[in-house]
């Protein structure tokens, strides 16, 4: 019986195939855009599965709503994932949306594993919002300046998003004497 190989994704290129397309792109501008998507898509389906951490293990006073607001949270960005998917398979390129090649190309750090407090988790999933926004606003640019308008466009979509949930997120920091 045949035993498939297994390879180390940290010495493997996860760039998949890439495609031809009637995409009035050139196939360099395609590829330089696509490798941005990609590591948006990384780092989207690291922030998911972060959402739903928090999601899982919340604990306190504010427990359901918190729940709640980590799963509506997760399925938005699932969505995202979904919308960074596809338009790098309309380029021309490979989707690699494993857990493992997420993992290792996300830009947002680890999530804590000791946390319960809905403060503690409202906290961690700020500061990872925070850096994706960032991601997401640096994205705009440079593909933007890469002349597809379209996926700049896809990108702004999203930010303004993110930038909404980040702002309900930090709603729950603000204390009392921060609005003095």
């Amino acid at each position: 019986m045949a035993t498939a190989q297994m390879t180390n994704p940290q010495n493997s290129q996860a760039k998949g195939r890439f495609y031809p397309t009637r995409i009035d792109l050139s196939v360099d501008i395609r590829q330089k855009v696509t490798e941005i998507l990609s590591q948006t898509l990384a780092t989207t389906l690291d922030l998911k599965t972060q959402a739903k951490q928090a999601h899982w293990n919340v604990k306190g006073l504010d427990f359901y709503q918190l729940h709640e607001l980590f799963d509506e949270m997760a399925g938005e960005l699932e969505g995202y994932v979904d919308m960074v998917a596809e338009r790098i398979t309309a380029l021309g390129g490979t989707a690699m949306g494993t857990a493992r090649i997420a993992a290792q190309g996300s830009l947002i750090s680890e999530y804590p594993y000791d946390i319960v407090d809905g403060i503690e988790h409202i906290t961690a999933l700020a500061e990872r919002y925070a850096t994706y926004g960032s991601h997401l606003r640096s994205a705009i640019a440079k593909t933007d300046d890469l002349g597809d308008a379209d996926t700049a466009d896809l990108y702004t979509e999203i930010s303004r998003d993110i930038d909404k949930r980040l702002w309900f997120l930090e709603a729950h920091l603000i204390k009392k004497s921060d609005l003095s």
